[in-house]
């Protein structure tokens, strides 16, 4: 069983992390970078696959040299065996249709061909939930998206998933393809290990992995291709191969140099916190 993780990179935005230019946009090369959050659904669902049926994973990006970080973040997570970054600045600026292609050619020049692909649902950057998709439809694999619970029948070929209906959490569909397939995780995805076995698995590639992790060698152990080793044209690829227009940006409002805090000692102040809980109230109820 060989699985793959599409994963990518996105500024911190966090509160303090973001920096902007003096007109209100985002600076990118002064904001942190870090693993897009809806991708750590697909790695949790990759990671039970692994767990529950053997095989291998690989982790593949796209983005600039510094992506390297967040692969390493991701092999922590899914006990990933190989990293893969395509990268290079003629696919800089590219549109969910210039990565999807980009991606897709990566995937297709790997050494075995994946059985299960696994995507997030949507980039925190981006807010598109285009790209896994687009990448399932330019490799002509069968999709299920918004996958909360999975199961993998490796003799019958086959996967059985469980969806939500049109992201409403009390619909759910139940639905079977063949593989190789494309799995978009839902934020809703809760993996399981029914077995000791798989539990103990788990345990013993969480240890393994992690000390790997640790010890990975950014520039040795990563696998860099550019759009040269893709064969890939850069007219068709990047900002030229991108038929998105931006009509406009809007600033990313600031937030407040200074708030108004109350500070109460949770130990000794019984009065100031008696004034917590009574305007915590309201949303514990619901309110």
């Amino acid at each position: 069983m060989h699985t793959v993780v599409l994963t990518k990179g996105v500024p911190d935005f966090r509160e303090g992390q973001v920096s902007f230019d003096e007109d209100g946009h985002l600076e990118r090369g002064k904001t942190p970078t870090v693993m897009n959050p809806n991708d750590k659904h697909a790695l949790r669902a990759a990671l039970q696959t692994k767990v529950r049926n053997g095989g291998t994973v690989s982790l593949l990006s796209m983005g600039p040299p510094g992506y390297r970080e967040v692969l390493q973040e991701g092999m922590a997570d899914v006990y990933a065996d190989d990293l893969y970054l395509l990268s290079d600045r003629e696919m800089g600026a590219a549109d969910t249709w210039a990565t999807a292609m980009t991606v897709a050619t990566g995937i297709e020049k790997l050494d075995e061909t994946p059985d299960l692909l696994f995507a997030g649902f949507k980039t925190a950057d981006g807010e598109t939930g285009h790209t896994g998709p687009q990448t399932a439809w330019c490799l002509d694999m069968p999709t299920i998206t918004h996958v909360v619970a999975l199961d993998v029948d490796e003799d019958e070929r086959s996967l059985r998933a469980k969806r939500l209906v049109e992201g409403d959490v009390s619909e759910i569909e139940t639905v079977e393809t063949e593989l190789p397939a494309f799995v978009v995780a839902d934020p809703e995805f809760e993996p399981t290990y029914r077995k000791a076995a798989h539990r103990l698995r788990w345990k013993d590639l969480r240890a393994a992995t992690r000390e790997r992790a640790a010890n990975l060698d950014l520039d040795e152990d990563v696998t860099v291709w550019d759009h040269e080793d893709l064969n890939l044209d850069p007219d068709y690829i990047g900002l030229d191969g991108s038929p998105t227009i931006v009509a406009g940006v809007d600033p990313i409002p600031r937030a407040p140099a200074e708030r108004e805090a109350t500070l109460v000692d949770g130990v000794d102040d019984e009065a100031g916190m008696e004034l917590v809980f009574d305007e915590l109230d309201a949303y514990a109820a619901g309110d």
